[in-house]
């Protein structure tokens, strides 16, 4: 998998979230739980993904972009989002 991402975005998240949107390559993307994010056009189809780096829960924004997949933003997981992960993945595993 190739993953591709702005550098002038990457400074930013380093700053804003403590981690560099090359660190998306270390998420655990078999347990990805996404949906589309509809907030605004984009002018491409944007999502909003939820998966574990190590034993952390990390949200990850990204799009498909020629045999790529182009990471926009990358930060750990809040409270809200970690339950309702926890409880997504026990929905799909009964």
């Amino acid at each position: 998998m190739r993953f591709s991402y702005s550098k002038n975005k990457n400074l930013t998240n380093l700053q804003k979230h403590g981690i560099s949107l090359a660190d998306a390559k270390l998420l655990d993307w078999n347990s990805l739980l996404f949906i589309e994010d509809e907030r605004e056009d984009y002018g491409e189809v944007r999502l909003i993904g939820f998966a574990p780096i190590a034993n952390r829960l990390y949200c990850v924004v990204y799009t498909e972009r020629s045999e790529a997949i182009h990471v926009i933003s990358l930060r750990k997981a809040n409270t809200r989002e970690v339950n309702r992960y926890v409880k997504s993945r026990k929905n799909i595993e009964t």
